[in-house]
Order: C-alpha cells, then structure tokens, then sequence
C-alpha cells in the first residue's frame, strides 16, 4: 500500500514507523523542517529530541528510505495512494472544545491536492486524530468543497501509551474502524492486514461516529479510575494513619469485576490525551444538552491533584515555602518519556513560584531540554530564573529544603540512600508517586515524609519515641483542613 501519514508527534511518527515495518510505502509529512531533517538523519539523539519513545528511533533507520520516507512537500506523491492517515495535534480551547485549527489546514491543503490528481483510484482519509464526534463528515464535506473524487473518510482512533507507543502499535490490543462503505473498509483491511482475524487482538469495523466516541469514551473512563483512586482511596489512606494503601488496592481489585488499572495515587495524570479529552466530551455534550456532572468532577479532582501535595505540605507538615529552596525530581508527565504536555510539573512549579521559593532544583532523565523552553520568558526571567536544571537526582537535592517527587522514574526508588548522604533533617520529602518503600528509614533518620495516599510521617516526633516504636503519624482530627 502507498500510504501519507500527516503529522509526525507522538502518534504519527511510531504510526509510520510501525506501517513501513509491514512493508507499506509510507510518506510521513509535516511542515516542520527541522524535525523532518532530523528524522531524514537517522541519528537517535536527533530523532529522540522531538520524540522519545522506546525503540522508535530504531525502527526508522532500519526502513528510512526503504519502505518509510520523510517529506515536507506530499504534492509529489498523490498519485497511486491508498490512505492517507492524519495525525494532528487537537488541543484543547479555553472552552474545552478542541482546537481544530492545525487539523483544518491539513485537510484543506489535502484536498487541494487530491483534486489535482490524475489518478483517481480510490483512496481513504482516515482520522487518527482525536477528533470531535461528527469529524468524519466535516472531512467529507470539505473534500466535496474541493470536488475530490472517489475519495471515502473513516475513523481509526488510537489507543497507545507513551513510553510504550511502538510496542503497542506492534502489537494493539484494538483496532477500531469507522467507515460507510465496503470499498473502504476492503482498504482499511489491507493496510491492517496482519490484524485481521487475529486470535489476541480485536478487530472492530463499524461506523465513523461510533468510532470517533469509542476513543473519547475509553480515555474518560481510565481517568476516571485515577480520580477514583485519588479522590477516595487516597482520601481514606491520608485521613487515617492505619490505612495501608496497597493493600487497599489488592482488597479492592480482587474483585474480577474491578479494573486493577489506574488503582494507584499519584500527584496527577497528565499527557496530551486525558485532560483534553475529557474537556471536550463535556464540551460536546453540553452542546447537545446533556448532564456532565459525572465527568466535570472525574476532571476537577485530577487538576487539584497535581497542586494537592503543595497545599499538604502547608497545612499538614506547617512547611513554609517562602524562600525555601525545593528539589524537584520528574519533568515529564510520566517515565520513559520526555513529552510534558499536562504534566504535573507543571501545576507544581506553577503553585512553588506562586508560594514564593527561592529557586527550584529540577531533574528529569528526559524532558529538562524542554522543560528550559517552556519555563522561560525573557520578560520574566526573574520569575522563571529560579529554575535551575541538574544532571542527575543527587545533585539537585542538594542545598535544598524540600523535596518533591512528581514523575514515577525507576531511578527514583532507590532514593532514601541519596537523601541520607545529601542533605540533614529538618527536611521534608514529599512523594508524589510512592516511589520510596523503605520511608521507614528516612523517617527514623528525622525526615519528614509526605506521601500521596498516606498520613505525614514525622521524624522530629519519631527520634523522641521509644526504640522499637513506629514512626509518629498525625492523628485524625489534627489535620488542618485544605482550603
């Protein structure tokens, strides 16, 4: 199949990759010359600077110029094409409807081209882009503009994970397919071929509205499990101090008819998909008037989740941030990527600044080149001054004053050791993620720690208890309430 794949993110690019491992002709397009010389090269470093992913960028150089091709002008490759897949970015508005702006322009400029072609074999646009219910006859309707002929729409919503993109267009546990004709769904069976009549992976060909919500449904509902996990195991375990979070987990998930997905707490979940995704089913559906109580509570508990930790510190472990030097560990909004869109970070930066800290000593194995372009105005670098960036955890920890753990980065777990030999009680350490099991230690050395899911352990209190007694945890009652 000859195939033009629109926009080469974290979607598009692992999308072409994978296709062009299937022996397609794949013509991965985007009208950013820097990235598209970058992957042209073939170099790891360069192609991991705009996407990081696990074994992408040897999938590339094994079939750039094979089978995968990399251009910024398609108008030389429409004739003898099969599909095209558009992979665009959809961020949200200020309303939470999705911003369709870089998706408009690349179908108008699409069509513009297929109406010129000579060939007029049959060809697919399919939307791989998280679209807004309805999309699918927008695309139609602007092909029709254009008098584009023999030319059919569909919907093939993507479900990856980052960190985990290439393996899981590899091997998908779904693939969902909406069309209106035969014609079209015989294409779609071609390029997914190996996928068809599979015995693990489900192979569903439907219509393109039911598609397009397929893929709005399934991310609101794994945001809800965190919000669940969050907004009432994490409530529980924080409130009484006998609570053991994971073995509320197991409790709970035992049960076959609960998900044991998203049954953790965490300071958050972030990324370009959930947020925005749920943003725009509430917007979509109080346009058609319907109640979204559900979902607007699913959202509100996450975004305060990602500030929550902040605000405990406060109010729980009376730590004043004012001219307090923190140590930040994790940029990116979850491991083995550098992608921080939505990332908790983010909100928790935002909410030290606004506390008045001194400076901010971050770390992230991946993303701390980007984080130095979003974090920075030249007009405010006073503010955003206060940021500095290390080469690995122990050499932000220290001279600080606190520590916030905010990505869940393997290297992290073995941390208590590091705090021990950096820096002296008193200190706080706030886990975001749970990543530290033996706190125990930290806490008895005169640490405080502050971890999601769990009451503030106070070393102070534990060195004055008896040998042998457990560490002191405030009781219920004493907490102050966070406003």
């Amino acid at each position: 199949m000859k195939i033009i794949v629109v926009g080469t993110g974290f979607v598009g690019l692992p999308h072409a990759a994978v296709l062009s491992e299937y022996g397609h002709e794949v013509h991965a397009y985007d009208i950013d010359e820097a990235r598209i010389k970058a992957y042209k090269s073939g170099e790891r470093t360069r192609i991991e600077r705009y996407v990081n992913e696990p074994g992408l960028a040897a999938a590339i150089s094994e079939n750039i110029n094979r089978y995968l091709f990399f251009t910024t002008d398609i108008s030389n490759v429409v004739e003898g094409l099969d599909a095209v897949f558009l992979c665009l970015n959809t961020p949200p508005n200020r309303d939470g409807s999705s911003d369709l702006s870089y998706y408009l322009n690349a179908a108008h400029h699409l069509a513009d081209l297929l109406a010129k072609r000579q060939d007029k074999k049959r060809v697919v646009l399919v939307n791989k882009s998280t679209v807004p219910v309805g999309t699918a006859r927008l695309l139609e309707n602007i092909m029709r503009e254009y008098g584009v002929e023999n030319v059919g729409v569909a919907a093939n919503p993507e479900f990856l994970a980052q960190g985990n993109a290439i393996e899981g267009s590899r091997r998908p546990d779904r693939i969902v397919l909406g069309a209106d004709t035969e014609e079209d769904f015989q294409i779609l069976r071609r390029v997914y071929s190996q996928f068809v009549n599979h015995v693990r992976i489900r192979y569903l060909e439907t219509t393109p509205e039911t598609a397009e919500a397929i893929k709005y449904m399934a991310n609101t509902l794994l945001l809800t499990y965190i919000s669940f996990w969050n907004g009432v195991g994490g409530r529980l375990a924080e409130s009484y101090g006998n609570i053991r979070m994971e073995d509320l987990k197991i409790g709970v998930t035992s049960d076959s008819r609960i998900s044991t997905w998203g049954s953790y707490v965490s300071n958050g979940a972030g990324g370009s998909c959930f947020g925005k995704d749920i943003q725009s089913l509430i917007y979509q559906l109080n346009q058609n008037g319907r109640s979204t109580d559900l979902l607007q509570a699913v959202y509100n508990i996450n975004e305060y989740q990602k500030s929550y930790l902040v605000d405990r510190a406060i109010h729980e472990a009376d730590f004043n941030f004012n001219q307090k030097t923190v140590a930040l560990l994790g940029l990116a909004f979850k491991k083995r990527t550098n992608d921080m869109r939505d990332s908790a970070a983010l909100k928790v930066v935002e909410s030290l600044l606004a506390r008045g800290v001194h400076s901010i000593r971050a770390y992230d194995p991946l993303a701390a080149e980007d984080a130095q372009t979003i974090w920075f105005n030249p007009e405010d670098n006073h503010l955003f001054g206060r940021i500095s960036y290390h080469a690995n955890a122990k050499e932000a920890i220290q001279g600080s004053d606190a520590l916030f753990i905010s990505t869940d980065w393997e290297e992290f777990r073995g941390l208590s050791r590091t705090i021990e030999t950096t820096v002296q009680p008193p200190y706080l350490v706030i886990d975001g993620r749970r990543m530290l099991p033996d706190f125990d230690a930290l806490v008895a050395q005169g640490y405080d720690y502050l971890p999601v899911g769990g009451v503030l352990l106070c070393g102070a209190q534990y060195q004055k208890q008896p040998a042998n007694s457990q560490p002191s945890a405030k009781v219920v009652g004493e907490t102050k309430p966070i406003a």
